[in-house]
């Protein structure tokens, strides 16, 4: 369901007879697996006996465990992408068909057990929206408010975020992938109904994980055990779990905050994450994975699934497939409408054309970002229309790593992010993390956004005890990592000076194109106390999703 979502994703930006017709196969053999009465969960179907042994005799009966509602939820996803890049019902039938034998058998006074691992939800609110049926984002809501009910089904516990009821839970707990699914599922439901409840319930729970459980890189999970959350300020690096599927389901949550709130710094989460925890779970050929993202690691331990390396595929696929449906995606992040404001998100070469009322505006962004800071954006609007555009300032170019204390730069920058319209330097506001600019925009009107990209050391609050003494770089968006390859065979026993003075040099043929930190560095000689007698020698870092 998530390759169909994903090639779906890519229909959208490259239409392919190919590519759709094979979609039409798999899709048509979908829609024969199914049941007459919708039901579709093939690890039943195939094999009755053994499912009956595993999951017990009668349908729904280890939602606990088995993933009968986990995977329909990717079918709704997946369906409603397909629909939405074909036009084709094809597989939306079958998610409609299934949807409603669901709501057939969940809901009060009925079935009243939820999914061990949360992902109906997204898909639910999807078909809700495609649809109209208010009937879908009722039943989303009831597996919400179903969590830690314990008169209706037996709770699974913190693991699966079913220790107490949604709207009393005040941090992120268990395993991380289920929590963002489950997070991103409520600021759904909190933006389509504006319960207040709801809202202050994830505002809770996102500022836990933006103060205290957050990875420099956007990653979270913090412990293997149970790929899950750890304690407050629990933050190791070499066993850090960080699994790319739950680097995605941050991204997704904090894009949704975005869309509820309206804020910049939830796409200042969003961008973290892309460039850093997300894109590290993938090589550049786009062909091996990481399933886990450490960071830090000694050479030997085998972290990735029994590998040391980047691996083609895992037992459970669900890293790889993730990412085959996030990178397509990208275009619908990149910008946001309201009425007549167009939020600028992210900087990536692109033209999109978007819709304000009843005016076509296209834009166009040429930059070499995330490497360079200067962007230019090409404003062509059908007629001369007066419409508000909003540039997010990234929290790094305001001095801001993440929105909490939990990190923060030894220095702060006193390079402020310049604006040029036409050549001329403006003056603006910053609301909410975004400069405003309100005017009428003519065909050809052009945006020239200057924010300044010196190299950063990044300290971590105190209570975080593996970070203690440590220091992190990061220049722009990308944080940075140093390997043995590029430091005479190791970098653990390296130190930097707190004043060591770095630069940036912009690689053409290393990394496919990549901008590289220098500096020197001392090596450890123990029988020296003093670090200034230490070996000196040339240090390099590279972008930490290129390791």
């Amino acid at each position: 369901f998530k390759v169909i979502e994903g090639a779906s994703y890519s229909l959208q930006l490259h239409p392919d007879p190919g590519l759709e017709a094979y979609l039409d196969e798999v899709i048509a053999k979908i829609a024969a697996a199914q049941e007459e009465d919708g039901y579709l969960y093939t690890n039943r179907t195939i094999n009755p006996d053994q499912a009956a042994d595993e999951a017990g005799s009668e349908r729904w009966t280890n939602l606990k465990v088995f993933h009968e509602l986990y995977n329909v939820g990717h079918l709704y996803e997946a369906a409603v992408a397909h629909y939405l890049a074909t036009g084709k019902r094809t597989l939306l039938e079958v998610a409609l068909k299934n949807a409603d034998l669901v709501l057939e058998v969940f809901g009060p006074n009925r079935n009243m057990g939820v999914p061990g691992h949360e992902e109906i939800e997204i898909g639910l609110v999807k078909l809700y929206r495609v649809t109209g049926e208010r009937k879908y984002l009722t039943l989303a809501r009831f597996f919400i408010e179903e969590r830690g009910n314990a008169d209706g089904h037996e709770l699974y516990g913190s693991y699966a975020q079913d220790h107490k009821p949604f709207l009393q839970q005040e941090e992120a707990v268990g395993h991380a992938v289920r929590a963002g699914y489950l997070y991103s599922g409520v600021a759904d439901v909190a933006a389509l109904t504006g319960d207040a409840a709801y809202v202050q319930a994830i505002d809770r729970i996102w500022s836990n994980v933006v103060s205290k459980k957050l990875y420099l890189t956007g990653g979270i999970g913090a412990s293997r055990r149970g790929e899950a959350f750890g304690k407050n300020y629990e933050l190791p690096n070499a066993t850090s779990y960080n699994e790319t599927c739950a680097a995605i389901a941050n991204m997704l949550w904090n894009h949704r905050l975005f869309l509820l709130k309206g804020e910049a710094k939830y796409m200042d989460v969003f961008e973290r994450t892309l460039y850093n925890g997300f894109l590290a779970g993938v090589s550049m050929e786009g062909n091996t994975f990481f399933y886990p993202n450490p960071l830090e690691f000694d050479g030997v331990y085998t972290f990735n699934q029994g590998a040391t390396s980047r691996k083609p595929w895992f037992d459970c696929s669900c890293c790889p497939v993730n990412v085959v449906r996030m990178m397509p995606s990208l275009p619908g992040y990149i910008y946001g409408v309201r009425e007549d404001e167009v939020f600028v998100n992210l900087f990536i070469n692109s033209r999109a054309t978007l819709q304000l009322g009843e005016t076509g505006v296209m834009i166009t962004q040429q930059s070499q970002y995330p490497w360079d800071g200067r962007i230019l954006l090409t404003v062509d609007p059908e007629n001369s229309t007066g419409m508000t555009i909003k540039l997010r300032i990234p929290g790094w170019a305001r001095n801001e790593v993440v929105p909490s204390k939990l990190y923060q730069y030894s220095e702060d920058s006193a390079l402020p992010t310049r604006i040029l319209i036409s050549g001329e330097a403006v003056e603006y506001a910053v609301e909410k993390g975004y400069a405003v600019l309100k005017r009428n925009w003519n065909e050809g009107d052009q945006i020239e956004l200057q924010i300044p990209m010196p190299v950063r050391k990044v300290l971590t609050y105190e209570k975080v005890e593996a970070n203690r003494g440590r220091l992190a770089l990061e220049r722009g968006p990308v944080v940075y990592c140093a390997e043995g390859i590029d430091n005479e065979g190791q970098v653990l026993n390296l130190l930097l000076e707190e004043d060591a003075e770095l630069q940036a040099d912009y690689v053409t043929d290393l990394l496919n194109g990549v901008s590289v930190i220098r500096g020197i560095a001392r090596a450890k000689e123990p029988a020296k106390p003093d670090i200034r007698e230490w070996k000196a020698q040339p240090f390099t870092a590279i972008p930490y999703y290129a390791w």
